[in-house]
């Protein structure tokens, strides 16, 4: 189980290369892997039955149904019944949820839009959870309550979280581990601890 950090300048192919994890856009080249098992043939449907849990930038929730109809909106379309237990972590990581049950979507802030969208993709109990630039305008005590909700989550041990992010410290805070783009490609890659001033001079300052 790991925390990694995709990141690189705007344009570089970060929400491409989840977008082609979850097989929204084909994969040029090269081989996507879950559990040790190639899922290169496997439709967005599928891959989210096996384990990908994803939220895109902009969250996309659905802004005339409730919070409610959004949670719960993906057990609804696999087919899954509700959980109690994974519904109270749900609550436990974002309480504001449990508090505007009744409201639509569309009336929330960005950052509670944002913690709806993180619960909602935590309900399907992923393997790997993708989150594409989850700090994008979000005020910072909702970007403390997210790097919580991971960090707990990386505590439990039953998920890995894959993260694209532009907030330096963020990823420093939260990642295991990070790969950098650039021009199509891994610039560079390792573990949190060497990204160095050098590597973000180089590749991430704009």
């Amino acid at each position: 189980l790991f925390r990694s950090c995709l990141m690189g300048r705007n344009g570089v192919g970060k929400s491409t290369t989840l977008k082609a994890l979850m097989a929204l856009l084909p994969a040029d080249s090269g081989e996507i892997q879950l559990d040790g098992s190639s899922i290169d043939r496997a439709s967005s449907a599928d891959r989210a039955q096996l384990g990908l849990g994803y939220v895109p930038q902009g969250r996309e929730i659905f802004p005339h149904l409730t919070v409610e109809e959004n949670l719960f909106i993906g057990l609804t379309a696999r087919g899954l019944k509700r959980n109690a237990d994974d519904t109270d972590r749900v609550y436990t990581l974002f309480p504001i949820i449990k508090e505007f049950l009744h409201r639509k979507g569309g009336m929330l802030s960005g950052g509670q839009q944002q913690q709806l969208a993180i619960g909602r993709a935590l309900l399907t109990n992923p393997k790997l959870l993708i989150l594409d630039e989850p700090t994008e305008g979000i005020q910072p005590n909702i970007i403390d309550q997210i790097g919580d909700a991971i960090k707990m989550l990386r505590a439990e041990g039953k998920m890995s979280v894959l993260l694209v992010e532009q907030y330096l410290d963020f990823c420093k805070e939260l990642g295991d581990d990070f790969a950098i783009l650039e021009r199509g490609g891994v610039a560079a890659s390792g573990a949190m601890s060497g990204l160095g001033d050098h590597l973000v001079t180089k590749f991430l300052t704009v």
